[in-house]
This record gives C-alpha cells, sequence and structure tokens, in this order.
C-alpha cells in the first residue's frame, strides 16, 4: 500500500492508494483528514500503512459521529454501565453532542472539532428552560470534562475496533479542572442537627434519617438498605447496594464505587431506633416479620419510597426550623464535620463514607483539617513542654544550691521583660 500527504485549502490530509478500479483502471484514493498540521498528516499515513501491512482496517465506513454514537456504542454500554450512568451517557449525547457534531462524518472529525466544541458548551452550552430570557450560560467545566472522558472512551473503541482511523478526542485538549472553583461543603453544627432530628422524629420515616445521619451513607444507600444487611446484635450495617431514579424510574442498582461497598458500625442508639422500626414495619403487615431480602426502609405499603420524595420531605423539614438550608447530601457532610472536628482519625471517616482512599476524604473536608493541625501543633507543643517540667529538678525540695539551676530576683527586671 502506498500514500501520500496532501492540502486542500488549510486541511492536510493522508491519501492512500487502494488498489485499482477495475471498471477505470484508475487507482483508487481515500482520503483522510488529518487537521492543520502537516506533522499529523505525516503520523496519520505512518499509521494507514501500517494498518495495511497487518491486514487491519484502514478506512471507515460513512458514518456521521451521531450515527455511531446512538445506533452502535451507547446500546452496547446498556449492559455494561450502571442505569445512572448509561443514563447519564444518553443525556449528554441528546442534549449537546448531536446539536453540536452529530452530524459531522466521524471520518472527517478532527481534534480541532472536537476543541470547538468543548469551547462552544464552556461558553454557552447550557440549554435555556422555557421561558428564561438572556443569554445562553455556559456549562460547568466539570460537565464538559465529563462529555471529553465519554466521547474519548466511544472513539477510543471505534479505532480499537477500525470504525476509524485513530481517536481525534485523545488528541483534542480535555478542558481542565484545575481552575475551577471547589464546591463550598455545607455542614452544621451538631446542635443543628439535633434540632433536625427532632423536628423529624413524629414522622413515619424519621429512622432512616436518623441512620443517614448517623453513618453518612448516601440517600440510594440508606433506601436500598435491606434487613439482611443489618446486624443488630453486632452493631453494623452492611452497604451493598442501592436505590437510584434514573429518568425517574426507580431501581435496585450497584454502589457508587468498590469502595462504597463496606461495613459501617453503628451505636445502640441507633440500633434500638432499627429495633422499633421493625416492629413498626411488622405491625404495617399485620405481625408478620420482614423478610430478609427486603428493603428497610419503604412506604406503608411495602413499596419502595422514591428517593426525590425523600429529599423533598428533607427539604419541607428543614425550611420549618431555624437551621442553615442544606440538600440531603449535606447530611453525610455533616456526618464527616462533626467526626473530623471531634478528632475522629480521618482514616475512619473515609471508611465510613466509603472514599476510594483518604486522600480523597482530605482533599474534601480540607476546610475542617486546619484546625485539626492547630490542634496536634498544641498537642506535639505540650508534650514536649511537660516532659520538660517533669525533668526539671524541683527548687522547692533543696535543688537551689546547684550550680547549673540558675535563680534569679525576679525584681531585677522590669514587667514587661517577664
Amino acid at each position: 500500500m502506498r500514500g501520500t500527504i496532501q492540502k486542500k485549502g488549510k486541511k492536510w490530509y493522508a491519501v492512500v492508494y487502494d488498489g485499482v478500479n477495475p471498471a477505470t483502471g484508475n487507482y483508487r484514493r481515500r482520503w483522510v483528514q488529518a487537521g492543520t498540521r502537516r506533522a499529523d498528516a505525516e503520523k496519520l499515513l505512518a499509521e494507514l500503512v501500517k494498518r495495511a501491512h497487518r491486514g487491519e482496517t484502514v478506512v471507515s465506513e460513512k458514518l456521521t459521529l451521531g450515527q455511531y454514537l446512538t445506533e452502535r456504542w451507547l446500546p452496547i454500554q446498556e449492559a455494561r454501565l450502571r442505569a445512572s450512568t448509561h443514563a447519564s451517557y444518553r443525556r449528554n449525547i441528546e442534549l449537546h453532542v448531536l446539536p453540536g457534531l452529530g452530524r459531522r462524518p466521524l471520518d472527517q472529525l478532527t481534534p480541532e472539532d472536537i476543541d470547538m466544541f468543548y469551547a462552544a458548551l464552556l461558553k454557552s452550552g447550557r440549554k435555556k428552560r422555557p421561558g428564561e430570557k438572556g443569554p445562553a450560560k455556559g456549562l460547568a467545566p466539570k460537565t464538559v470534562h465529563n462529555i471529553h472522558v465519554m466521547l474519548n472512551k466511544a472513539l477510543s473503541d471505534a479505532a480499537r475496533k477500525g470504525t476509524v482511523v485513530r481517536n481525534v478526542v485523545a488528541l483534542a485538549d480535555a478542558p481542565s479542572l484545575q481552575a475551577r472553583k471547589r464546591p463550598e461543603i455545607k455542614a452544621w453544627e451538631v446542635d443543628q442537627l439535633v434540632a433536625f432530628l427532632d423536628a423529624i422524629a413524629a414522622h413515619r420515616m424519621a429512622p432512616a434519617f436518623h441512620l443517614a445521619a448517623y453513618t453518612g451513607m448516601r440517600r440510594g444507600e440508606v433506601l436500598g438498605l435491606r434487613w439482611r444487611d443489618v446486624d443488630l446484635d453486632g452493631g453494623r450495617v452492611s452497604v451493598r447496594q442501592a436505590l437510584v431514579s434514573v429518568a425517574y424510574e426507580v431501581s435496585i442498582s450497584d454502589v457508587k464505587t468498590g469502595t462504597s461497598r463496606r461495613t459501617i458500625d453503628i451505636d445502640d442508639d441507633v440500633a434500638r431506633v432499627l429495633r422499633d422500626w421493625r416492629k413498626v414495619r411488622s405491625e404495617e403487615r399485620d405481625g408478620l416479620e420482614p423478610g430478609p431480602d427486603d428493603l428497610v426502609f419503604v412506604k406503608a405499603d411495602g413499596t419502595s419510597m422514591h428517593p426525590d420524595i425523600f429529599s423533598q420531605l428533607f427539604d419541607r423539614t428543614v425550611a420549618k426550623i431555624d437551621v442553615p438550608s442544606i440538600s440531603l447530601h449535606d447530611l453525610r457532610h455533616t456526618h464527616a464535620t462533626l467526626l473530623l472536628k471531634a478528632g475522629v482519625n480521618v482514616k475512619v471517616v473515609s471508611e465510613r463514607l466509603g472514599h476510594a482512599n483518604v486522600a480523597f476524604t482530605m482533599n474534601v473536608y480540607q476546610h475542617v483539617l486546619p484546625g485539626m493541625q492547630a490542634a496536634a501543633a498544641d498537642t506535639f507543643s505540650l508534650l514536649l513542654h511537660s516532659e520538660r517540667n517533669r525533668s526539671k529538678p524541683n527548687v522547692e525540695d533543696g535543688d537551689a544550691d546547684r550550680p547549673d539551676v540558675e535563680m534569679f530576683d525576679h525584681d531585677e527586671f522590669g514587667e514587661g521583660d517577664q
């Protein structure tokens, strides 16, 4: 297989000769766009020749990016991803990728196209709500970065299978998360948390909020808890699944990450609340004990409580009492913040929350750590002072005559020198 590089306008192409057309006797040439740089075209041509020698697919069939994503790639991912992740992929493709790049031929997509697409999303990518006026706002850098991760995966799969020559998304500049503003962590003080728990105590679902506050479990983890994962005698609960809402449809899903699958110790107070709740469920079931696979927190008729309804109940209760407004997820932040302020080891807090590692926990709750570091500095200083005081000779016991003990007449010094 032979080839060359050519320039048309501002674009460089790798041109490969793919045999002879039997009807005309002329060479068949395929033009594969490389971008605006000659060096990229040379690299692409070398890759095409290498693939041809290995017997691999050299050029793709005619597909648009939208066709590839919606008709080929996304359906395959449905069985491989969590339902919520697949739904977010589909939503980002429909809302952002299809309008921006959906009609672009897959084999003509360039890194510059991807860069311009990201820039447009950051500037004015947010869709307006009905009746909303004014200029369009940009998407958050994290959202655009998530779209980049999705496209990179999709085009990487296409390149691996020979649908495209190369993954142009890998050559584009991913949106930076370095400069983005860190979201503010909201958390209650202990008296504010007590005020909320007192306010929600009369509600039927109060035990679920009690468990969330005392363990830092996520909303889906609390609502997805089964009775066989609750060990009241041993004082622990095991987090193994979550109840999630995808397009408002409720389903049971695996936990968020591998480290989210964990066991959390609970105290006697939480165990008592769960025992009382089990009695409530038995009464609602006409004396029949809940089964081990039954969900712990359900409606009176035994059906699942929708996660959004659970959050709305929290919001309504918070609005009625004199505490700062926070979200239900901030109850998890409250649990972690109060523990860290009380001096609990950050590794223990990380394990209770199910974080991937301690470094992530420290990064999220760094607003709490400066105070802990100050306390650590004071503790270290106190240790040294205590040791010095312990090893000093006791003047009252007659050590004043020892030559290595200096005695001063305080009258020789001014008040400011002491």
